[in-house]
C-alpha cells in the first residue's frame, strides 16, 4: 500500500518542506522552556536593593517567553506536527542550560542576557529556514519575537552599566 505525503493545501506546503522548520522551532521551544524556568526562579529568588525592580521584570520576561512559546508550539501544530512537550526533551535538546545555585541580581541579568543571545541565534535559525521554504506567517512571528528580544537585551545590558561613566 503506497502511502501519500499530506500537503496542507491551505499552507501550500508537504511535511517534507516544514521538517526542517519545525526542528527548529522546537529546539527554539525547549530552550526558551528552561529561559522560562531560569526566569520564574530569578522571579523568586532575587534579593537586594533592586528586588522590586527586577522581580517585576522577571515576571515580565517569563510571560513574554510564555506567550512566545505557546506561539510557536501552535505555528508547528499549524504545519500538523506535535510540538516538543516533555521536560526531559526540552533539557536535552534546550541550548540554554539551568543555573546552579544562587545567582546575585547582576549575575541572573548576566544569565538572561547570555539567553537572549541564545534565543535570537535560534530566531535567526528558524528565520533562515523558513525563508528557504517561503513561510511569511512564520517569518513574521519570529520577528516580532526578535525586535522585543533585542530590546529587553537593550535594557538589560543599560541595567548594568555602571550609571558614573560619561
Amino acid at each position: 500500500m503506497e502511502t501519500k505525503e499530506k500537503t496542507f493545501v491551505r499552507l501550500g506546503f508537504n511535511q517534507k518542506d516544514t521538517s526542517e522548520v519545525i526542528e527548529n522551532i522546537n529546539q527554539l521551544i525547549s530552550s526558551y522552556h528552561v529561559h522560562y524556568q531560569k526566569l520564574r526562579n530569578f522571579h523568586w529568588n532575587v534579593v537586594g536593593k533592586d528586588f522590586f525592580e527586577l522581580h517585576e521584570k522577571f515576571e515580565e520576561l517569563y510571560d513574554f517567553a510564555k506567550m512566545n512559546i505557546d506561539d510557536l508550539a501552535e505555528r508547528v501544530r499549524v504545519f500538523g506536527a506535535r510540538p516538543t512537550a516533555r521536560l526531559t526533551d526540552y533539557l536535552k535538546s534546550s541550548k540554554i542550560s539551568e543555573p546552579q545555585g544562587f545567582l546575585s541580581p547582576e549575575e541572573m541579568v548576566d544569565e538572561v542576557l547570555s539567553d537572549f543571545e541564545i534565543l535570537l541565534s535560534q530566531m535567526i535559525n528558524v528565520l533562515e529556514k523558513a525563508n528557504d521554504l517561503g513561510d511569511v506567517s512564520t517569518i513574521d512571528l519570529v520577528n516580532t519575537m526578535v525586535k522585543r528580544t533585542e530590546k529587553y537585551y537593550w535594557m538589560f545590558t543599560s541595567w548594568l552599566e555602571d550609571s558614573n561613566i560619561n
